[in-house]
This record gives C-alpha cells, sequence and structure tokens, in this order.
C-alpha cells in the first residue's frame, strides 16, 4: 500500500434532506438539505455542490503540479464546475462533471488544452471518477479531448 499524505475525517447525520456535516478539525460545517430543484427548501448545501467545489479545487491543485514540472505561468486560475445528478435505468442515480477552466497566463489555446489534459491525470478527483462519470473540460473556452 503506498504511503498515505493526508486523511480527511468528517461525521454525518441526517443525510442530504436533513443532515448536518462536520470535519473532524471543525473547519468545515454545513447543513445538508435538498436544493429547490429536487423539492426542497435550498437553505443549505448538498453533496452535488460539495462536490463541485472538492473536484474544481483539487483540479486546480492539478494545474499547479503541472505549472511546476514544466515551468509554466497560468495566471490566475479560475475554475467553474458543474456537477449533475442523473438518475439511471436500474433506478439509481450518476453525477456528470463540467470544468470550466481558464488559465489567464496561458495564450495559446491548444497549449492550453495540453495543460488541462495532464492535470486531467494528476488530480485524484479525475483518477477516482475516471470511466465512472462523464467529465467534460474545456481550457480557455476549448473542449479537451479525454
Amino acid at each position: 500500500m503506498a504511503k498515505v499524505l493526508y486523511t480527511a475525517e468528517a461525521h454525518v447525520t441526517g443525510g442530504r434532506a436533513e443532515g448536518h456535516g462536520k470535519s473532524s478539525d471543525g473547519q468545515l460545517e454545513v447543513d445538508l438539505r435538498l436544493p429547490k430543484e429536487m423539492g426542497g427548501q435550498g437553505d443549505g448545501t448538498n453533496p452535488e455542490e460539495l462536490f463541485a467545489v472538492g473536484y474544481a479545487a483539487c483540479f486546480e491543485g492539478a494545474l499547479g503540479a503541472i505549472a511546476r514540472r514544466e515551468k509554466a505561468d497560468l495566471g490566475d486560475v479560475a475554475i467553474d464546475s458543474k456537477v449533475s445528478l442523473l438518475p439511471t435505468d436500474e433506478r439509481g442515480f450518476k453525477l456528470a462533471v463540467e470544468l470550466d477552466v481558464t488559465l489567464p497566463g496561458v495564450g495559446d489555446a491548444a497549449r492550453a488544452v495540453e495543460i488541462v489534459h495532464a492535470a486531467h491525470y494528476v488530480c485524484p478527483y479525475s483518477n477516482a471518477t475516471r470511466g465512472n462519470i462523464d467529465v467534460a473540460l474545456t481550457a480557455n473556452g476549448e473542449p479537451v479531448p479525454a
């Protein structure tokens, strides 16, 4: 087994509809609620929002790793993320992700696509979800091949 670099711990009660979650270090504490689109009041967060923030933050870290390796200046990176909850034919659910990555320091469109593509193979969220959910990436507005 590989050396563990970090382990996050959290405690959740009540689930997505009327739940509460808290990280073991107390830095994150959230009320979990159904979004309005699913019949809730929308007065809390939900797993999809948390996943969207987590994936985007993790992906930004992967971009930083690629930039350091390649000695590239990416500028002030911004990532707009979308996580969609979809029903399956088996009466279950699945996720789909869109990450719209902006690299202001990279003027060449093909180069931006290369950097985002490389980050997709470094990012732990990408590696965990690859082959399990649809992930669509763009780099400075250009589609990134999977």
